[in-house]
């Protein structure tokens, strides 16, 4: 209460213990090492499928460069599922574990392949791990914040995923200055088993969240109300609206991301063609490209939870969809120096991750907590097996229409967006459904 009689306006730090500094920490780095190891994977692909398939024709090459991503993506939905149901059943803390240690020691292996097929499987292994961990990553935050609280904190842990993409960049041009070319990608996939590190502290100082204990011992005693069920997200109008809303909204998000922004680097390639860079120097610029691009990242998702606690999860969706559409315009439309892709890959960064970090903040107000992760985790994730199949669409329109133009046709899929919002339920200052 102030002088004046009225309300203070509470900040989100207000009551929060160390613990939940804790929780929020070990959600962070966990998250954080998540997307480190994708962008280990963007920035290392084709320097990977060039040795892994010496004398191939390049055509072939970026053909097979697909295949693999599309491996990674079909291997993180799969895993985003199955860990979000097990999320549900066996607990938060310790799906983390099991998942942290997944897509560490498949990323290590990864380094070790000797021809492209093991390259797939190895990627699918790691994707199958990446994707399970950020839904019961996010279910831990949720239930162990306050409602005052929780947005923000969400939206830090998403923001450290642009954060692990820097530190993948930074890894990426470390090694690719110490090593040979092709050689250096090995190299790069080794250093993804540094997570592993991560478990020994949740295991020892993080514990399974009240409202998860509590809805374990209910299923206990009531048949029905089970812990983890694909069908009752089906099967309850409900859960059933939430779930094809968040499946549609995530599609939107995980396209344009993954459709769109990983082909920054390739339009980069071509930018810098004509200056003949030799081998290692072009990997500088890409790397630094992509470090500033997820930079602005930092910020975009930063912005969602603030925004949207004064407007609302509908309104901040519609303007993160509205900005992605236009910072990706602009990206690929107007990119014709090193210089002018630093601006714009910053706001298509910026924009991109916005929408990422609104999907952490509001997935886990859609379900309650009996299925919070399952259902986090399969909106999350059916996005990703559409992304996989879409990623061979957009590879033949640009082998039609050329990059930009197929980037342009992509970027439609946010206007798409907004005709899903005015079916979105508003969550804004309620709290977590039990």
């Amino acid at each position: 209460m102030t002088t004046d009689g009225t309300l203070a306006k509470a900040r989100w730090t207000d009551g929060l213990t160390r613990y939940h500094y804790l929780v929020l920490t070990v959600a962070c780095f966990g998250w954080l090492f998540d997307t480190m190891d994708q962008w280990l994977f963007v920035f290392a692909k084709k320097p990977a499928m060039l040795a892994l398939m010496p004398g191939a024709d390049p055509k072939s090459v970026d053909f097979y460069v697909q295949v693999v991503t599309a491996c990674l993506m079909i291997g993180w939905a799969t895993g985003g599922i199955f860990f979000g149901l097990i999320g549900d059943r066996l607990g938060r803390t310790r799906t983390m574990i099991v998942t942290i240690l997944v897509y560490a020691g498949f990323t290590g292996l990864s380094g070790l392949a000797q021809n492209w097929w093991q390259f797939a499987g190895l990627r699918f292994l790691t994707g199958f791990g990446v994707g399970g961990e950020f839904a019961a990553g996010a279910a831990l935050v949720a239930e162990t914040f306050p409602a005052s609280s929780r947005a923000i904190a969400l939206g830090i842990v998403q923001a450290t995923s642009a954060l692990g993409n820097i530190m993948a960049g930074v890894i990426y041009l470390s090694i690719t200055r110490m090593f040979a070319l092709d050689n250096a990608w090995r190299w790069v996939f080794a250093v993804g088993i540094i997570p592993a590190i991560l478990v020994v502290v949740i295991f020892f100082y993080v514990r399974e969240p009240e409202s998860w204990l509590a809805a374990r011992e209910k299923a206990h005693k009531l048949k029905g109300q089970g812990l983890g069920s694909f069908g009752a997200l089906f099967r309850e109008p409900t859960l059933r609206h939430n779930t094809l809303v968040g499946v549609g909204l995530a599609a939107v998000g995980v396209i344009g991301f993954w459709g769109i922004s990983v082909f920054g680097i390739e339009l980069l390639r071509e930018v810098l063609k004509p200056r003949n860079l030799d081998g290692k120097a072009m990997e500088l610029y890409i790397s630094f490209a992509g470090m500033v691009q997820n930079a602005g990242g930092v910020f975009g998702a930063l912005l969602f939870p603030y925004v949207t606690a004064r407007l609302g999860r509908r309104s901040t969706f519609g303007m993160s969809f509205a900005l992605s559409f236009v910072a990706c315009f602009c990206a690929f439309q107007f990119t014709t120096s090193f210089v002018t892709a630093l601006v714009f890959f910053a706001c298509m960064g910026f924009a991109l991750l916005m929408n990422i970090s609104g999907f952490t903040v509001y997935f886990p107000e859609l379900f309650p907590t009996r299925v919070r992760a399952t259902g986090t985790g399969f909106c999350y994730n059916v996005a990703r097996y559409i992304t996989a199949v879409g990623l061979f669409a957009i590879g033949q329109l640009t082998l039609m229409f050329g990059l930009k133009t197929a980037v342009l046709i992509t970027s439609s899929i946010f206007i798409l967006g907004l005709f899903i919002l005015p079916f979105a339920p508003e969550t804004k200052g309620k709290p977590l459904p039990e």
